[in-house]
């Protein structure tokens, strides 16, 4: 009786082991400290550029009349993505490059992964949208008011926006469900899907499988969407004999053709791209052109690049 009632008092120690982990430990970059205090000014710049620079152009969009169109309510929308993202990875970013390393509570550690990811599902719908866009103003221009009203618009924005953060809602909760039995030190930026799943105690086989599948609907559909309409936007581009036309309708989507190609290289270099042989440094790197630079490049590519956008800018500041 005596050794029974042993052997179950050390399986349920065993049994409560797996839970101790309460917090995590990020370790951001291991540099010296006058390079981590450069990093430091650096992405607090880049950090306030991005939420003035985003928040003009959501305050544009919506003051100013000529700015009332489909492409500018989904570059908004853009916009208010970028914020989510920057804002919930830079100010503890900050914390850990001033103090060498960070603590996160599990809770939170779980919560920034959603909040790092779900708005990146949104944004690779929503650039699909954006292209869908496009593709409908110049393949079919007689027929765009008809097709993209203001309530298709809306509707297309909200079912990216529930897309994206329920089908991200589902594998969080299913990471929270796995064993975390230490360490607990995660030699990244913020939490991750990859460091996160390499931590645990439980088998992940089935995770790493789910999220292979969720690429197709999450990556592959809205690239072949993207690639689809500018193969179509490109033939038609093509047809047109003057070049100055042609040259004037290829301007109206260069700005989308870029954000698109900065978004889907980055996110391709993160998770897709072969790891092995990959250094932390560079996929730290990786991840914060991805999560930090990406969301301050879309405003300055869609200001400097929008003739709109600039007249909107000058008839303010005249204000």
């Amino acid at each position: 009786m005596g050794v029974e009632l042993e052997v179950n008092d050390i399986l349920a120690m065993k049994k409560n082991n797996l839970t101790v982990v309460a917090e995590f430990f990020l370790l951001g970059f291991q540099i010296r400290q006058s390079l981590r205090i450069s990093l430091f000014c650096l992405l607090l710049v880049v950090y306030f550029g991005t939420i003035c620079g985003n928040l003009l152009i959501i305050t544009l969009v919506s003051t100013s009349k000529n700015l009332h169109t489909p492409m500018y309510f989904f570059i908004s929308q853009l916009s208010i993505s970028d914020i989510l993202v920057i804002t919930n990875i830079v100010p503890n970013l900050l914390q850990i490059l001033l103090n060498n390393h960070g603590s996160i509570s599990f809770t939170d550690c779980f919560t920034q992964l959603y909040f790092v990811c779900a708005p990146e599902v949104f944004e690779c719908f929503l650039l699909a949208v954006m292209s869908y866009d496009r593709y409908v103003a110049i393949c079919n221009p007689l027929r765009y008011s008809t097709i993209m009203t203001i309530a298709h618009c809306v509707t297309l924005s909200i079912t990216c926006w529930i897309f994206g953060f329920s089908i991200v809602l589902i594998y969080i909760i299913k990471m929270t469900k796995l064993n975390f039995c230490g360490p607990n030190i995660i030699d990244h930026l913020f939490c991750d899907i990859v460091p996160l799943l390499d931590l645990s105690c439980s088998d992940t086989f089935i995770v790493h499988l789910e999220i292979d599948v969720m690429v197709i609907p999450i990556v592959i559909i809205p690239t072949i969407i993207i690639v689809l309409s500018y193969t179509y936007i490109m033939t038609a581009v093509l047809k047109i004999k003057s070049s100055v036309s042609r040259q004037k309708v290829f301007s109206t989507c260069s700005s989308h053709l870029i954000v698109v190609s900065i978004f889907y290289w980055t996110m391709f270099g993160v998770y897709v791209f072969p790891t092995k042989g990959r250094t932390l440094t560079l996929s730290k790197i990786l991840s914060l052109l991805y999560t930090v630079f990406t969301p301050f490049m879309n405003p300055i590519i869609y200001s400097l690049r929008n003739k709109d956008i600039k007249k909107a800018i000058f008839r303010h500041a005249a204000w």
